[in-house]
Protein backbone atom coordinates (compact mmCIF):
# COMPACT_ATOMS: atom_id res chain seq x y z
CA UNK A 1 0.00 0.00 0.00
CA UNK A 2 1.50 3.15 -0.63
CA UNK A 3 0.42 6.29 1.55
CA UNK A 4 0.80 9.90 -0.14
CA UNK A 5 3.15 12.13 2.65
CA UNK A 6 0.48 14.72 2.11
CA UNK A 7 -1.79 11.95 3.14
CA UNK A 8 0.15 11.14 6.65
CA UNK A 9 0.63 14.95 7.53
CA UNK A 10 -2.97 15.90 7.41
CA UNK A 11 -4.16 12.60 9.18
CA UNK A 12 -1.73 13.01 11.80
CA UNK A 13 -2.86 16.58 12.39
CA UNK A 14 -6.23 15.20 11.78
CA UNK A 15 -8.75 17.84 13.52
CA UNK A 16 -11.55 18.40 11.78
CA UNK A 17 -13.69 15.33 11.60
CA UNK A 18 -15.96 14.34 14.40
CA UNK A 19 -13.35 11.37 14.98
CA UNK A 20 -9.71 12.25 15.47
CA UNK A 21 -6.72 10.24 14.14
CA UNK A 22 -5.08 7.51 15.81
CA UNK A 23 -1.91 8.82 17.76
CA UNK A 24 -0.33 6.78 20.28
CA UNK A 25 3.06 8.51 21.49
CA UNK A 26 3.66 7.31 24.97
CA UNK A 27 4.61 10.07 26.21
CA UNK A 28 2.39 12.15 28.46
CA UNK A 29 1.84 15.13 26.60
CA UNK A 30 0.98 13.31 23.34
CA UNK A 31 -1.79 11.30 25.96
CA UNK A 32 -2.65 14.81 26.45
CA UNK A 33 -3.31 15.97 22.99
CA UNK A 34 -4.90 12.60 22.01
CA UNK A 35 -7.41 13.57 24.79
CA UNK A 36 -7.85 16.99 23.41
CA UNK A 37 -8.79 16.03 20.41
CA UNK A 38 -11.93 13.77 20.94
CA UNK A 39 -14.53 15.74 20.89
CA UNK A 40 -16.64 15.55 23.87
CA UNK A 41 -19.67 13.78 22.58
CA UNK A 42 -17.72 10.32 21.84
CA UNK A 43 -16.94 8.74 24.71
CA UNK A 44 -16.95 6.12 27.13
CA UNK A 45 -15.95 5.26 30.51
CA UNK A 46 -13.03 5.56 32.75
CA UNK A 47 -10.12 7.31 32.96
CA UNK A 48 -7.75 8.02 29.62
CA UNK A 49 -4.34 6.01 30.67
CA UNK A 50 -3.28 3.51 28.91
CA UNK A 51 -4.40 0.53 29.84
CA UNK A 52 -2.35 -2.61 31.16
CA UNK A 53 -1.75 -5.61 28.93
CA UNK A 54 -4.56 -8.38 29.72
CA UNK A 55 -3.75 -11.75 29.32
CA UNK A 56 -5.30 -12.27 25.37
CA UNK A 57 -6.67 -15.19 24.66
CA UNK A 58 -7.85 -17.15 21.55
CA UNK A 59 -9.59 -19.27 19.81
CA UNK A 60 -9.82 -20.81 16.14
CA UNK A 61 -12.78 -18.37 15.76
CA UNK A 62 -13.25 -14.83 15.28
CA UNK A 63 -16.30 -14.49 17.08
CA UNK A 64 -15.17 -17.36 19.76
CA UNK A 65 -14.31 -17.10 23.53
CA UNK A 66 -11.47 -15.29 24.09
CA UNK A 67 -10.11 -17.68 26.48
CA UNK A 68 -6.80 -19.88 26.29
CA UNK A 69 -4.99 -20.98 23.30
CA UNK A 70 -2.56 -18.66 21.35
CA UNK A 71 -0.64 -17.84 24.52
CA UNK A 72 -0.44 -14.76 27.46
CA UNK A 73 1.61 -12.31 25.31
CA UNK A 74 0.03 -9.45 23.10
CA UNK A 75 1.19 -9.37 19.65
CA UNK A 76 2.99 -5.66 18.48
CA UNK A 77 1.03 -4.21 15.58
CA UNK A 78 3.50 -2.07 13.02
CA UNK A 79 1.44 1.63 12.73
CA UNK A 80 1.71 2.32 9.11
CA UNK A 81 -0.52 5.69 9.11
CA UNK A 82 0.20 7.88 10.99
CA UNK A 83 3.41 6.19 10.98
CA UNK A 84 4.52 5.19 14.39
CA UNK A 85 6.59 2.55 16.60
CA UNK A 86 5.03 -0.97 17.01
CA UNK A 87 2.38 -1.10 19.70
CA UNK A 88 0.19 -3.49 21.62
CA UNK A 89 -3.67 -3.79 20.92
CA UNK A 90 -4.12 -2.85 24.52
CA UNK A 91 -2.12 0.36 23.62
CA UNK A 92 -3.76 0.58 20.26
CA UNK A 93 -7.45 0.32 21.22
CA UNK A 94 -6.42 3.25 24.58
CA UNK A 95 -5.31 5.40 21.95
CA UNK A 96 -9.19 5.20 20.44
CA UNK A 97 -10.85 7.01 23.60
CA UNK A 98 -12.94 4.16 24.40
CA UNK A 99 -12.26 4.12 27.90
CA UNK A 100 -13.63 7.62 28.71
CA UNK A 101 -17.04 8.89 28.83
CA UNK A 102 -18.63 12.39 28.39
CA UNK A 103 -20.56 13.98 30.41
CA UNK A 104 -22.47 15.58 27.78
CA UNK A 105 -25.66 13.20 26.74
CA UNK A 106 -25.66 11.98 23.41
CA UNK A 107 -28.93 10.67 21.79
CA UNK A 108 -27.93 7.19 20.53
CA UNK A 109 -24.62 5.45 21.22
CA UNK A 110 -20.88 6.04 19.16
CA UNK A 111 -21.11 3.28 16.78
CA UNK A 112 -18.30 1.24 15.70
CA UNK A 113 -18.38 -1.37 12.99
CA UNK A 114 -15.85 -4.01 13.02
CA UNK A 115 -15.37 -6.90 10.20
CA UNK A 116 -13.14 -8.87 8.03
CA UNK A 117 -12.62 -9.87 4.51
CA UNK A 118 -10.77 -11.35 2.28
CA UNK A 119 -8.22 -9.76 -0.33
CA UNK A 120 -11.12 -10.76 -2.86
CA UNK A 121 -13.67 -9.26 -0.80
CA UNK A 122 -15.14 -12.68 1.25
CA UNK A 123 -16.47 -11.69 4.02
CA UNK A 124 -16.88 -15.42 5.19
CA UNK A 125 -15.53 -18.64 4.10
CA UNK A 126 -18.19 -22.15 4.62
CA UNK A 127 -20.41 -19.30 6.08
CA UNK A 128 -18.42 -18.14 9.01
CA UNK A 129 -15.45 -15.53 9.48
CA UNK A 130 -13.08 -17.99 11.47
CA UNK A 131 -11.46 -19.15 8.67
CA UNK A 132 -10.45 -15.92 7.28
CA UNK A 133 -8.99 -14.60 10.77
CA UNK A 134 -5.82 -14.30 12.31
CA UNK A 135 -4.36 -13.77 15.37
CA UNK A 136 -3.73 -10.08 15.42
CA UNK A 137 -7.39 -9.94 14.06
CA UNK A 138 -8.81 -11.86 16.64
CA UNK A 139 -6.72 -10.01 19.43
CA UNK A 140 -8.11 -6.27 18.11
CA UNK A 141 -11.58 -8.07 17.97
CA UNK A 142 -11.41 -8.94 21.50
CA UNK A 143 -9.74 -5.64 22.57
CA UNK A 144 -11.95 -3.82 20.98
CA UNK A 145 -15.12 -6.06 22.15
CA UNK A 146 -13.42 -5.69 26.14
CA UNK A 147 -13.74 -1.61 25.88
CA UNK A 148 -17.17 -1.16 25.07
CA UNK A 149 -20.73 -0.55 26.90
CA UNK A 150 -22.69 -2.94 24.02
CA UNK A 151 -21.77 -5.32 21.51
CA UNK A 152 -24.52 -5.22 18.72
CA UNK A 153 -24.73 -8.14 16.37
CA UNK A 154 -27.20 -9.75 13.86
CA UNK A 155 -29.67 -13.33 14.78
CA UNK A 156 -27.78 -14.57 11.69
CA UNK A 157 -24.19 -14.75 12.86
CA UNK A 158 -25.22 -15.32 16.19
CA UNK A 159 -26.58 -18.13 15.17
CA UNK A 160 -23.48 -19.16 12.85
CA UNK A 161 -20.61 -17.91 14.76
CA UNK A 162 -22.31 -19.81 17.88
CA UNK A 163 -22.04 -16.53 20.31
CA UNK A 164 -21.11 -17.82 23.68
CA UNK A 165 -20.12 -15.34 27.03
CA UNK A 166 -18.61 -11.97 25.94
CA UNK A 167 -15.83 -11.63 28.26
CA UNK A 168 -14.87 -15.23 29.54
CA UNK A 169 -11.16 -14.07 30.77
CA UNK A 170 -11.57 -12.71 33.77
CA UNK A 171 -8.44 -10.53 33.66
CA UNK A 172 -10.35 -8.51 30.76
CA UNK A 173 -13.28 -8.73 33.57
CA UNK A 174 -10.73 -7.03 35.97
CA UNK A 175 -9.69 -4.29 33.45
CA UNK A 176 -13.41 -3.59 32.81
CA UNK A 177 -14.18 -2.50 36.23
CA UNK A 178 -10.94 -1.12 36.89
CA UNK A 179 -12.19 1.59 33.98
CA UNK A 180 -15.84 1.59 35.59
CA UNK A 181 -17.28 -1.16 32.96
CA UNK A 182 -19.59 -3.68 33.75
CA UNK A 183 -17.47 -7.44 34.18
CA UNK A 184 -19.14 -7.82 30.56
CA UNK A 185 -20.37 -5.29 27.59
CA UNK A 186 -24.45 -5.89 26.94
CA UNK A 187 -25.21 -8.37 24.23
CA UNK A 188 -27.46 -6.47 21.71
CA UNK A 189 -28.24 -9.01 19.34
CA UNK A 190 -30.88 -7.76 16.46
CA UNK A 191 -33.65 -10.49 15.51
CA UNK A 192 -37.22 -9.36 13.66
CA UNK A 193 -39.03 -12.32 14.61
CA UNK A 194 -36.88 -13.66 17.65
CA UNK A 195 -35.48 -16.72 15.75
CA UNK A 196 -32.55 -17.53 17.48
CA UNK A 197 -32.73 -21.35 17.48
CA UNK A 198 -32.28 -23.72 20.44
CA UNK A 199 -29.30 -23.87 22.32
CA UNK A 200 -27.29 -21.12 22.02
CA UNK A 201 -24.59 -21.15 24.24
CA UNK A 202 -24.98 -17.15 25.17
CA UNK A 203 -28.67 -17.35 25.87
CA UNK A 204 -27.30 -20.36 28.27
CA UNK A 205 -24.83 -18.23 30.05
CA UNK A 206 -26.33 -16.91 33.67
CA UNK A 207 -23.08 -14.67 33.72
CA UNK A 208 -24.74 -13.14 29.80
CA UNK A 209 -26.33 -9.46 30.09
CA UNK A 210 -28.38 -9.71 26.68
CA UNK A 211 -31.04 -7.20 24.85
CA UNK A 212 -33.32 -8.53 22.53
CA UNK A 213 -33.30 -5.82 19.89
CA UNK A 214 -36.86 -6.36 17.95
CA UNK A 215 -39.78 -5.21 16.42
CA UNK A 216 -41.44 -8.04 17.83
CA UNK A 217 -44.34 -8.70 20.99
CA UNK A 218 -43.09 -11.77 21.49
CA UNK A 219 -40.87 -13.11 24.13
CA UNK A 220 -38.29 -15.73 24.24
CA UNK A 221 -38.86 -18.88 27.25
CA UNK A 222 -36.68 -18.10 30.10
CA UNK A 223 -32.70 -18.84 29.87
CA UNK A 224 -29.95 -18.75 31.96
CA UNK A 225 -28.79 -15.11 30.59
CA UNK A 226 -30.32 -12.18 32.00
CA UNK A 227 -33.02 -11.08 28.93
CA UNK A 228 -34.03 -7.61 28.29
CA UNK A 229 -35.78 -6.48 24.95
CA UNK A 230 -35.53 -3.08 23.15
CA UNK A 231 -39.03 -2.83 20.98
CA UNK A 232 -38.49 -0.59 18.49
CA UNK A 233 -40.63 -0.96 15.11
CA UNK A 234 -43.60 -0.09 13.06
CA UNK A 235 -45.52 -2.65 11.05
CA UNK A 236 -43.11 -5.57 11.90
CA UNK A 237 -40.43 -3.45 10.71
CA UNK A 238 -37.77 -2.29 12.74
CA UNK A 239 -36.82 1.14 13.28
CA UNK A 240 -33.02 0.90 14.11
CA UNK A 241 -32.57 4.57 15.18
CA UNK A 242 -35.05 4.29 17.73
CA UNK A 243 -33.70 1.14 19.33
CA UNK A 244 -30.39 2.93 19.51
CA UNK A 245 -32.21 5.55 21.53
CA UNK A 246 -33.33 3.64 23.60
CA UNK A 247 -30.12 1.39 24.04
CA UNK A 248 -28.53 4.73 24.86
CA UNK A 249 -31.26 6.57 27.29
CA UNK A 250 -32.49 3.18 28.86
CA UNK A 251 -29.54 1.14 29.19
CA UNK A 252 -26.64 3.73 29.21
CA UNK A 253 -24.92 2.41 26.03
CA UNK A 254 -22.58 4.99 25.14
CA UNK A 255 -20.30 3.09 22.82
CA UNK A 256 -22.00 -0.13 20.84
CA UNK A 257 -19.43 -2.38 18.48
CA UNK A 258 -21.15 -4.10 15.74
CA UNK A 259 -19.76 -7.39 14.44
CA UNK A 260 -22.10 -7.88 11.66
CA UNK A 261 -23.48 -9.74 9.54
CA UNK A 262 -23.22 -8.12 6.67
CA UNK A 263 -27.09 -7.48 6.51
CA UNK A 264 -27.13 -5.22 9.64
CA UNK A 265 -24.16 -3.55 8.66
CA UNK A 266 -25.54 -2.29 5.60
CA UNK A 267 -28.87 -1.26 7.17
CA UNK A 268 -26.83 0.15 10.01
CA UNK A 269 -25.11 2.06 7.29
CA UNK A 270 -28.29 2.74 5.15
CA UNK A 271 -29.84 4.50 7.66
CA UNK A 272 -26.33 6.77 8.61
CA UNK A 273 -26.45 5.25 11.96
CA UNK A 274 -22.48 4.40 11.99
CA UNK A 275 -19.25 6.52 12.99
CA UNK A 276 -16.36 4.06 12.20
CA UNK A 277 -15.46 1.39 10.57
CA UNK A 278 -12.56 -1.35 11.75
CA UNK A 279 -12.22 -3.34 8.50
CA UNK A 280 -8.96 -6.26 9.01
CA UNK A 281 -7.68 -7.18 5.00
CA UNK A 282 -6.89 -11.05 5.57
CA UNK A 283 -4.14 -12.18 3.52
CA UNK A 284 -6.34 -14.71 1.46
CA UNK A 285 -7.60 -15.08 -2.05
CA UNK A 286 -10.84 -17.67 -1.47
CA UNK A 287 -13.04 -17.06 -5.52
CA UNK A 288 -15.71 -19.00 -6.43
CA UNK A 289 -19.20 -18.48 -5.44
CA UNK A 290 -21.36 -20.53 -3.06
CA UNK A 291 -24.16 -22.93 -4.62
CA UNK A 292 -26.74 -20.25 -2.96
CA UNK A 293 -25.87 -17.54 -4.99
CA UNK A 294 -22.94 -14.61 -4.39
CA UNK A 295 -20.77 -14.70 -1.96
CA UNK A 296 -21.01 -12.53 1.08
CA UNK A 297 -18.92 -9.37 1.45
CA UNK A 298 -19.07 -6.86 4.61
CA UNK A 299 -22.46 -5.52 3.25
CA UNK A 300 -25.34 -7.02 1.91
CA UNK A 301 -28.59 -5.65 0.71
CA UNK A 302 -29.76 -2.95 -1.44
CA UNK A 303 -27.11 -0.81 -2.94
CA UNK A 304 -26.26 2.57 -0.73
CA UNK A 305 -27.84 5.29 -2.44
CA UNK A 306 -26.00 7.60 -2.14
CA UNK A 307 -22.60 5.58 -0.86
CA UNK A 308 -21.57 5.61 2.40
CA UNK A 309 -18.17 7.95 1.94
CA UNK A 310 -14.94 6.77 4.51
CA UNK A 311 -11.87 8.92 5.85
CA UNK A 312 -8.87 6.65 6.21
CA UNK A 313 -7.57 7.63 9.93
CA UNK A 314 -5.23 4.67 10.20
CA UNK A 315 -3.16 1.68 9.25
CA UNK A 316 -1.83 -1.16 11.28
CA UNK A 317 -0.08 -4.59 9.87
CA UNK A 318 0.77 -7.47 11.56
CA UNK A 319 1.15 -11.15 9.73
CA UNK A 320 0.54 -9.58 6.08
CA UNK A 321 -2.96 -8.70 7.80
CA UNK A 322 -3.82 -4.56 6.68
CA UNK A 323 -5.78 -3.08 9.89
CA UNK A 324 -7.78 0.27 8.31
CA UNK A 325 -9.53 2.61 10.87
CA UNK A 326 -12.16 4.86 8.89
CA UNK A 327 -14.38 7.70 9.67
CA UNK A 328 -17.84 7.40 8.19
CA UNK A 329 -19.93 10.31 7.18
CA UNK A 330 -23.24 10.47 7.75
Amino acid sequence: MLLKASTCERLHYFRRSKVPAILHDRSTSQTSRVEQMWPSHRASHGSGTPVAQARVGSMGERHGNGGAGEGSSELLLERLLPPSAPATVAEIVSGFGLWERSEIPAARPRVMLNMVATADGRATLAGRSGPISGRADRQLFHGLRAAVDGVLVGAGTVRAERYGRMIPDGDRRRLRRDHGLSDEPLACIVSGRLALGDHLPLLAEPEARVALVTSSQASLPASGAQLDYVRAGHDGVLDLAAALAELRSRLDIASLLCEGGPHLARQLLGDGLVDELFLSISPRLVGGEPAGGEALRILAGAELDPPAELELLGVLSSESYLFLRYGVSA
